[in-house]
């Protein structure tokens, strides 16, 4: 009986010591669609099982609404404990005014440089030699979802890349259902110019024009072409009445629309909805004409504070987003691919199957954030909102603006 007493002392001690020093830490990011909630739900449950609290700071309306007021809140004095920014330059002013945690110690205590994979997500993450975030996930935009039902009860093959599924949209028009689902979000359009742009002509000419800032190339005869494809790709998706992308995806999902362009993260969705890759949708890398991933993705940055308890926390919870563990748990309900090289992802669909063989085949480019400041990429969106939602503005006089935006990006 003492020994029951004494065992039961020590875990009473045990568990009030946790309890003293488990510490809530304030985590704000933009998911909060179906598929990225159950996702994020990981982090949150691998961090509390450290004895830390995660506090949701879930902000609604995507990253162009979420960066503003996480940039504010840090510049302003009231930090949060760890925030979510996409890999890239966007924090960099914040990193270069001395306002972001240095993770290198973290980094070099987990072995990142090792693990990480491609070896452009952890640069991205660095500044001055010094280590900055912690890279969660690898998401690709380069994806056309398509509703196989649709297609197989118009008695139309379901299309295996870019020009079958323009020739199949007159039928899916004349049957109501609208070919291309396309929320009014400003990146969506942006993406999905950038996708036609990787698929139709190549990643040298995404390259040239975005990271050497071509002018020349980007507005000509090459490029023209990308620019008669998003016409087309407009026009598609003239009856997509809806704002945010889940919404465009839920209209595929549920057979309103044939196909969408979107990024991986839709893949979330489909698995909320009890959907089955390569049964119930076809997802095509590269729009089935140019098989590549774009290596943009997450991250968290860890805003300094004057707190040790808070401190403490921020470094288990970067440990813990990047364990082994976590990687596959999250990336498997988010529909991204881990930035680790060593983890078991043998509960893979055929989508995430055919990421992984992809960026194993080393067929990769970097995102645009990853190229351009986050000022040049907002220029690039504004246009972008500007020639989808006015059928008036022309292929080349698009054309010509974007050329005059990338001679001047930085």
């Amino acid at each position: 009986m003492k020994a029951l007493r004494a065992v039961f002392a020590a875990t009473t001690a045990l568990c009030a010591a946790s309890a003293a020093n488990a510490t809530d830490l304030e985590v704000t990011h933009w998911w909060t669609s179906g598929g990225e909630a159950a996702a994020v739900a990981e982090f949150a449950k691998a961090f509390d099982a450290t004895g830390n609290k995660w506090v949701d700071g879930a902000i609604a309306g995507s990253g162009g609404t979420a960066r503003p007021i996480m940039i504010s809140r840090i510049t302003g004095g009231d930090p949060m404990g760890a925030t979510q920014f996409n890999h890239g330059r966007q924090a960099e002013e914040l990193v270069e005014a001395g306002l972001m945690r240095d993770l290198s110690d973290v980094a070099a205590e987990g072995n990142w440089a090792e693990l990480v994979r491609p070896s452009s997500l952890l640069d991205s993450c660095t500044v001055d030699g010094k280590i900055y975030c912690v890279p969660v996930n690898i998401h690709s935009p380069q994806w056309l979802w398509l509703n196989n039902s649709v297609y197989e009860n118009l008695g139309i093959a379901v299309p295996s890349n870019w020009d079958e599924f323009v020739a199949a949209a007159p039928k899916l028009q004349e049957a109501g259902i609208v070919p291309l689902a396309m929320g009014q979000q400003p990146w969506q359009t942006t993406l999905a110019f950038q996708v036609l742009m990787v698929a139709l002509t190549g990643t040298d000419t995404y390259m040239k024009v975005f990271g050497d800032k071509d002018s020349d190339l980007a507005g000509g005869d090459e490029v023209a072409k990308v620019f008669q494809a998003a016409a087309t790709a407009r026009d598609l998706a003239k009856d997509s009445n809806v704002q945010a992308w889940n919404d465009a995806t839920n209209m595929v999902i549920t057979g309103k629309a044939g196909g969408q362009i979107m990024g991986d993260w839709a893949q979330g969705e489909f698995q909320v909805a009890g959907k089955v890759a390569g049964t119930d949708y076809t997802c095509l890398p590269g729009l089935g004409v140019n098989e590549v991933i774009q290596t943009g993705g997450d991250a968290f940055y860890f805003p300094k504070v004057d707190d040790a308890a808070i401190t403490a926390a921020q470094g288990e919870l970067a440990k813990v987003m990047i364990s082994p563990a976590t990687q596959v748990a999250f990336n498997l309900k988010k529909g991204s691919l881990p930035v680790r090289g060593d983890v078991d992802l043998a509960a893979a669909n055929d989508c995430m199957r055919k990421g992984l063989d992809i960026l194993a085949k080393g067929n990769i480019i970097p995102g645009t954030d990853q190229l351009m400041s986050a000022d040049s990429n907002q220029q690039v969106n504004d246009l972008f909102v500007e020639f989808f939602n006015n059928p008036s503005m022309s292929a080349e006089d698009a054309q010509e603006l974007f050329a005059s935006i990338i001679g001047n990006a930085d």
